[in-house]
């Protein structure tokens, strides 16, 4: 149907698919439950080159572009959307940053055993106090009189991965008096001095991927750890979040697609007044409406990938694309999944069937990695170039 879809990317998809279904969806509920981390399923994710699909193939990576990744992050999702969330931190914020910013000798310490697996990375921008705004945080780094080290203090919070990530690109202000222009990136190794974690975050949704605050206590960073250069980190942030952004939508849509499929198996099974319930027109509408809001988000995910590919070429953003896919895509998540719930009736509000985790699940697509709210400013101010 797409001549831009390859064999290949049906190969990676068609693998994906398979890992998902026979390793990740029996053991998601447990693990929704729980609150676990799934350790044991991300390491064999790392293994099978999900954790680095884009990463190029000599930094420990599959080297495929952005549609594969989002193929198989969808499939991912469509088992559980706590693992693809994990692949997606590694894959879109933690790697895409390093691939773009950083030195060959970042990349080779860094990148190499987080594309693999072998390591888990995260990405640190949000504050207790500071999150779309990032011009007002409080965290600090501030550069010894050797000029050798920063000295880093200050608590982030909502870290996705943060209990067991091993680097993350921490964003905190080097020059406060400039706001944003005084955010600075760095590469923090999370065994060292100075490094603690908070609790994890009870969550309503996503409940596996762990999240919890950081908080640095005169953290020793060296120069040699800084990505870019002083000031660059909020550039470098919103050129992550933009392929971030393509992750999420991802997700989302793979969260759809588990919830429309099982509403679809169980209007042509469930019986209501003498008849298969999906041969009520109510019922009808509903899933009429959410195949056709799954399908529209799946063409704005393909244009971003493709915007996102022209852009490694050109130089260009590819921000009104991303924000698109990720603004519909994830709205979409959240109507479908609700729908969903409501097709089911008391079963789909029921822990016995997986409906309502899509529809905890869900809910967070809308919010991190920029809420609906900053997507449509972003897309606004895209269109008229006005700030």
């Amino acid at each position: 149907m797409f001549d831009f879809i390859t064999e290949e990317h049906k190969m990676i998809q068609e693998a994906a698919r398979d890992f998902a279904q026979k390793s990740i969806a029996p053991i998601a509920e447990h693990f929704d439950e729980t609150g676990e981390f799934p350790i044991d399923t991300i390491r064999q994710m790392g293994q099978l080159g999900f954790m680095g699909i884009v990463v190029p193939e000599e930094y420990g990576g599959v080297g495929m572009d952005a549609l594969a990744y989002s193929l198989a992050l969808t499939e991912i999702c469509k088992a559980d959307a706590s693992h693809g969330t994990v692949m997606s931190v590694n894959n879109s914020l933690f790697a895409h940053g390093l691939m773009k910013f950083g030195t060959e000798e970042q990349k080779q310490k860094y990148l190499v055993p987080v594309a693999s697996g072998e390591k888990i990375g995260a990405y640190s921008l949000t504050e207790p106090m500071s999150g779309s705004d990032a011009g007002t945080m409080k965290s600090r780094a501030v550069l010894n009189d050797a000029g050798t080290h920063y000295i880093i203090n200050g608590v982030k919070s909502w870290v996705t991965s943060a209990p067991y990530a091993d680097y993350i690109v921490l964003f905190t202000m080097t020059a406060p008096e400039k706001k944003h222009k005084g955010v600075t990136a760095f590469l923090i190794e999370t065994d060292k001095p100075g490094f603690a974690r908070g609790k994890k975050e009870p969550k309503l949704g996503i409940r596996a991927s762990a999240t919890s605050e950081i908080m640095f206590d005169n953290y020793e960073c060296p120069v040699e750890n800084r990505l870019g250069q002083e000031g660059e980190g909020f550039k470098i942030a919103m050129t992550v979040l933009d392929a971030g952004r393509i992750g999420i939508a991802s997700q989302a849509l793979g969260i759809a697609e588990a919830a429309l499929e099982a509403s679809i198996d169980y209007a042509k099974e469930r019986e209501a007044f003498g008849q298969k319930i999906g041969q009520f027109q109510m019922i009808q509408q509903k899933l009429a409406d959410m195949k056709t809001r799954v399908e529209a988000s799946r063409l704005l995910i393909y244009q971003a990938c493709l915007a996102k590919e022209e852009a490694a070429k050109t130089g260009a953003r590819y921000s009104l694309e991303a924000s698109m896919a990720k603004l519909f895509a994830s709205e979409t998540a959240t109507y479908v999944t609700k729908e969903a719930v409501q097709i089911h009736g008391g079963m789909g509000y029921s822990k016995e069937m997986p409906l309502e985790r899509y529809f905890r699940d869900a809910k967070i697509t809308e919010i991190y990695e920029g809420t609906s709210e900053i997507q449509r400013m972003v897309i606004a101010r895209s269109l008229t170039g006005l700030r």
